[in-house]
């Protein structure tokens, strides 16, 4: 017996060296794709970053001074360490850090800041990988489909990354191709992430960060089909394409299945890129402008919304023909679709917002869900402090002391936001993280919203509003009545807007009070 247990343990012992030598040797074969690797990093992780919560703020008195220093260090302990566990975990890890780093005034500023770098960090395929998944997909090899194609990838990011090629036709097209281990470990990732939610949430009741994993849970699905990418991407090309300033490169679907996605080549900038711009002569103000008017367009008139517009989702150009700018609009694989009573809701709520009517702003923020902390609800949402809304949004630019205020407050009212986060429909939660993307582009650039962007949304509001009364009614002299009101409205805000150039130029200044008192703002 004896001699048999010596003998399973040699044959043990040298079937384990052989594996451990070959999964040593084998440059293919990563210890981090190991599910217990993974999970024992991340359950590590959230054990570490508890116990320092629990232990760090103890003894000190909540609220003082000192207090308030030794919480932002945890958080930028924590933060670092959760920015290292996505990193080396990679894929739905990656994805996840990437929604928290932009959501910006909801979280506090040492998670933000240091999870934004997220966007720059995210893995890149082997070339055997990309030849192995482009042969799955497409069933022949990268020099039969196509004349050349580029080894490093033009971007990378936590899903898939994309090469520059040149086909047989002489197209040059980009080739997103989608990492190949992502898709088998995304729904594991999901569930070790539901769980050690539900566990931090047993040591801190206060955290509800659930909405996160169901929002990664219903999402992550679509993301990975880019079947569904390029629909979308051919959706709101037609849906937008009055605006001759967007382009939304096409889709080649000869070439196209779930992983591996084909579309036309267009270069350019990134949106946040201002010295870019400056160079190409591109106007700044205007694009942020063309923005404004492009989501304004898809939130409040058509309810869809792409959902993902971090700065290299969204590019800017000089059109090869015309010499106009345009903005370049890539990555379709995520947006929100809004049912209509929500969409009409949001566009009364920013009506109220924006002409400074409180009883409404009120009761449309409650009819959102936000219950007793609306107020709360309208600071996350305009990113405004409660002062400035109740002053009017559009009366005056955000300073710099009323930012910090907001970062501040972040932290301070953490619970509370989870709280609302946790009670708010789910198309909300994409909606914030959508505004505080588009936010950051601005404060990139310099042009945080202005009156006039503001009118803009105005703009889209009552058309759409407008829109739904009429289809609501089959009478033709109530039709009627409904466009002449929605004429005389827009006419309003055209005549606001002059009366705001007016006063900048600091003319008839007797005359911008006369016609105040004549036309008060529409609701």
């Amino acid at each position: 017996m004896a001699r048999r247990a010596v003998k399973l343990a040699s044959w043990t012992s040298m079937a384990l060296a052989a594996s451990g030598f070959y999964l040593y040797s084998n440059k293919y074969l990563d210890p981090n794709d190991f599910g217990a690797v993974r999970v024992g990093r991340a359950v590590a992780t959230t054990a570490v970053i508890s116990y320092d919560y629990l232990t760090s703020l103890r003894s000190v008195p909540y609220g003082s001074e000192e207090y308030l220093q030794l919480r932002s260090e945890v958080h930028l302990r924590s933060a670092r360490r959760l920015c290292e566990l996505c990193c080396a975990n990679r894929g739905t890890f990656i994805k996840v850090g990437q929604h928290l780093g932009a959501l910006d005034y909801l979280l506090p500023q040492e998670y933000t800041s240091t999870l934004k770098v997220l966007h720059s960090q995210a893995p890149q395929s082997s070339m055997q990988e990309v030849r192995q998944v482009i042969r799955e997909d497409l069933g022949k090899e990268i020099h039969d489909l196509f004349v050349s194609f580029d080894d490093t990838p033009l971007g990378a990011a936590s899903l898939a990354q994309v090469h520059k090629a040149v086909l047989h036709d002489g197209r040059t097209v980009a080739v997103k191709v989608q990492h190949p281990k992502v898709q088998a470990q995304s729904s594991k990732d999901i569930l070790l992430m539901e769980v050690l939610v539900l566990a931090v949430k047993q040591l801190f009741p206060e955290f509800e960060f659930m909405w996160l994993v169901d929002e990664a849970k219903k999402n992550l699905p679509l993301e990975l089909d880019f079947l569904n990418e390029g629909r979308n991407a051919e959706k709101v090309a037609q849906m937008l394409k009055h605006f001759d300033f967007l382009k939304v490169p096409q889709i080649y679907w000869e070439l196209s299945t779930k992983r591996v996605l084909l579309m036309e080549f267009v270069d350019g900038g990134q949106v946040n890129d201002r010295d870019y711009m400056e160079r190409n002569n591109i106007d700044v103000n205007q694009i942020s402008r063309h923005l404004g008017k492009m989501y304004s367009e898809m939130i409040f008139v058509n309810g869809f919304v792409h959902c993902d517009p971090h700065p290299g989702n969204v590019l800017v150009r000089k059109h090869p023909d015309t010499g106009k700018a345009e903005i370049v609009l890539l990555d379709h694989g995520l947006y929100q679709v809004l049912t209509e009573e929500f969409r009409l809701d949001y566009c009364h709520l920013w009506q109220s917002l924006i002409w400074t009517d409180m009883k409404r702003v009120k009761k449309y923020s409650q009819r959102l869900g936000a219950g007793d902390l609306y107020p709360l609800f309208a600071c996350m949402l305009t990113a405004r402090s409660w002062n400035s809304v109740n002053r009017g949004i559009s009366q005056a630019p955000v300073t710099a002391t009323e930012a910090s205020e907001i970062r501040n407050n972040a932290a301070t009212y953490l619970p509370q936001i989870s709280q609302l986060l946790s009670h708010v429909p789910r198309q909300m939660l994409l909606i914030f993280k959508t505004n505080d993307l588009l936010r950051g582009i601005e404060a990139a650039l310099g042009t945080r919203a202005s009156a006039s962007s503001f009118l803009n949304m105005s703009r889209c509001c009552i058309r759409a509003l407008a829109a739904h009364n009429k289809k609501k009614t089959c009478s033709f002299f109530r039709r009627t009545q409904i466009s002449f009101n929605e004429a005389f409205n827009l006419w309003q805000i055209n005549l606001h807007e002059l009366i705001l150039h007016v006063k900048g130029l600091r003319l008839a200044s007797w005359l911008l009070a006369l016609l105040c008192w004549l036309l008060p703002a529409p609701h």
